[in-house]
């Protein structure tokens, strides 16, 4: 027997969760199977707070639903493609259910200034990611940048070489 977690209301972390939709759940190893990581790696994003599973089992089990293999997915990719950390990832996806919940705060009201706060703290979150985003990419740029700095030195080995010249002592050592 699954016993459905419902989330609380206006939870933005969990849509779609509920004892009105029957998701088919997996079990921890098939979800790290499917996603390409180890179980252990899923229970420390739970423990992180980077993920919630969407269920448990009569037996305490985590079950997952194919939202969390999505968050998982996205995680990963935050972690392996982009390089993120998962402090960074933890606060660009607490930044994104923020996202969801100012935007049904703003529906939910007419008042001015409650609205006026919700677009504040929303724009203080976006420049936040902006930042976060130019940092990441300042990085990358700086390591082209050594990159190609490196290359352009092989390449110059290359032509000494085929032009039948020794490099300098000086030239070895970089």
């Amino acid at each position: 027997m699954v016993t459905t977690q419902t989330s609380p209301p206006g939870d933005a972390t969990r849509p779609g969760k509920g004892a009105e939709s029957a998701p088919t759940l997996l079990r921890i190893t098939e979800v790290a199977e499917e996603v390409g990581l180890t179980a252990r790696a899923v229970r420390y994003y739970e423990e992180l707070g980077l993920l919630k599973p969407a269920a448990r089992s009569e037996g305490s089990y985590r079950l997952f639903d194919e939202d969390d293999l999505e968050r998982l997915r996205f995680i990963r990719g935050l972690r392996d493609d982009a390089g993120f950390s998962l402090a960074e990832i933890g606060r660009l996806l607490e930044d994104e259910e923020a996202r969801e919940r100012n935007r049904s705060a703003f529906r939910s009201t007419t008042n001015v200034d409650e609205r006026r706060a919700i677009l504040s703290d929303a724009l203080d979150r976006v420049d936040r990611q902006v930042a976060s985003l130019r940092g990441k990419a300042s990085r990358i740029a700086q390591m082209v940048k050594e990159a190609e700095v490196r290359r352009h030195h092989l390449e110059r080995h290359l032509e000494d070489l085929a032009a039948g010249r020794e490099p300098s002592n000086h030239e070895r050592g970089r």
